[in-house]
């Protein structure tokens, strides 16, 4: 980078097309005698030497993978320190900004909705969300914001959860619905206290009610369910789920998904008194990283304006490896069932719009869930999505296989992790194939 800016492009976010780890379903679980191993790092030495190079090079203070299978207790391959200038290391309790690996937990607490059929996957949010339902679309994507038409089809549940209901995202968008956006405090996420370009300088809406209301009243930039883009999508689900269900957001994802998950490190700000567990993010620019936000001093010391159902969460790589558990075991974790095997094979799935077009998209040739890429043919049963900070994280529920990579630095383009992690992954994978 030329500056101290934060630039999040569309690459910035997820770089990779088949990122999810191409040929691991279809595969038999491995024999208990390479799932016992005591060492994962014997197990799995491709990610082993990831991990070791990025923190051995100083490109990283410090990265843990978390890895496992079925309901077995996660491994850890661990390196580093919670920052360049700490003595603490890292590990599996240690917190991470997980940023937009937040869509998938919102994406299945909607499901579970849907699955309780307090509202169906094709319902129009109109239903819920009245003043959604004569929205108007631009003629020209990211062009006039004046120059309108009105929108044929009306946005569904599907289409939020699927990045194709045309709503906009000012990380995406540019021009004037970009403006438009950052002027009506549109910008549902938070990076540093410091004054860091795109969040600096915008201040975000009070409520997840303003920012649904406010949403409302900005044109989309594509007809619902003709094009993938990414967008606040997941950010509204939230506002739908706590029209739906009568309970706040946080609420929801705290007694249905976190608790009964056993996650309890995850939530939308870190108290004073976990602080020390926090991670520094850092700003990697001109082949040297800054930091970005202090764990000690950390924006997610504050409470934020209200929980962002797309990037909010700050999470543990053990926690997070919980609730890829409960989606490896059909809903189940232990002897808890969170939410029906019906619900998360359909959350899984591919439920994109066949009218769709994905030409050009992080998720050509793929499909898409609810709130995460999926993938399609010999890759089916994967599912997952990254995060802006660096972090990876997807389950394969035909094996049983999980994975995290937890690191914090953006933009995440400026390391090609959200490449190697995976490949390193599959690599170990088809070692243990042949070794089996």
């Amino acid at each position: 980078m030329q500056d101290h800016s934060l630039m999040l492009s569309r690459r910035s976010l997820l770089r990779s097309a088949g990122w999810l780890g191409a040929g691991l379903a279809g595969s038999a679980a491995l024999p208990g005698r390479l799932l016992a191993q005591p060492s994962t790092e014997v197990i799995y030495p491709a990610v082993t030497n990831l991990v070791y190079d990025y923190v051995a090079s100083g490109r990283l203070a410090g990265a843990v993978a978390a890895l496992g299978w079925g309901s077995a207790p996660p491994g850890q391959i661990a390196r580093g320190t919670m920052a360049f200038d700490s003595a603490v290391p890292v590990d599996l309790d240690s917190l991470y900004r997980i940023y937009s690996m937040t869509k998938p937990i919102t994406g299945m607490a909607a499901m579970m909705l849907v699955d309780e059929g307090k509202i169906g996957l094709d319902q129009p949010i109109s239903d819920f969300l009245p003043k959604f339902a004569k929205m108007q679309v631009q003629v020209t994507p990211d062009g006039s914001i004046t120059e309108l038409k009105p929108a044929q089809t009306p946005i569904t549940l599907r289409h939020l959860l699927t990045h194709t209901a045309g709503l906009g995202y000012s990380i995406i968008q540019k021009g004037p619905i970009k403006e438009a956006y950052e002027a009506a405090g549109l910008v549902p996420g938070q990076a540093s206290r410091m004054a860091i370009p795109p969040f600096s300088g915008v201040k975000t809406v009070p409520s997840l009610t303003q920012f649904a209301d406010k949403l409302a009243e900005m044109p989309l930039v594509y007809e619902p369910g003709t094009r993938w883009s990414y967008s606040v999508g997941l950010d509204l689900v939230g506002r739908v789920i706590e029209v739906v269900s009568g309970q706040d957001f946080a609420s929801f994802l705290a007694t249905r998904i976190f608790g009964p998950c056993g996650m309890a490190s995850t939530g939308f700000q870190v108290s004073a008194g976990q602080a020390p567990r926090l991670t520094t993010n850092y700003l990697i620019h001109d082949g040297k990283a800054d930091p970005l936000d202090p764990g000690a001093t950390s924006v997610y010391l504050d409470p934020p304006a209200f929980p962002f159902g797309g990037a909010g969460l700050v999470s543990s790589p053990r926690d997070y490896d919980r609730f890829l558990m409960m989606l490896a075991g059909g809903g189940v974790i232990g002897t808890t069932r969170v939410m029906s095997e019906a619900a998360v094979r359909l959350g899984t799935s591919n439920l994109l719009p066949q009218s769709a077009d994905l030409s050009g998209t992080w998720v050509a040739g793929a499909g898409f869930g609810a709130g995460g890429r999926v993938g399609l043919g010999a890759d089916a049963g994967t599912y997952g999505w990254s995060g802006a900070a660096g972090t990876i994280g997807f389950v394969n529920t035909r094996i049983g296989l999980r994975a995290g990579l937890f690191v914090q630095y953006m933009p995440s383009m400026a390391l090609p992790l959200s490449e190697e992690f995976p490949k390193a992954v599959l690599t170990d994978f088809s070692a243990m194939k042949k070794a089996a």
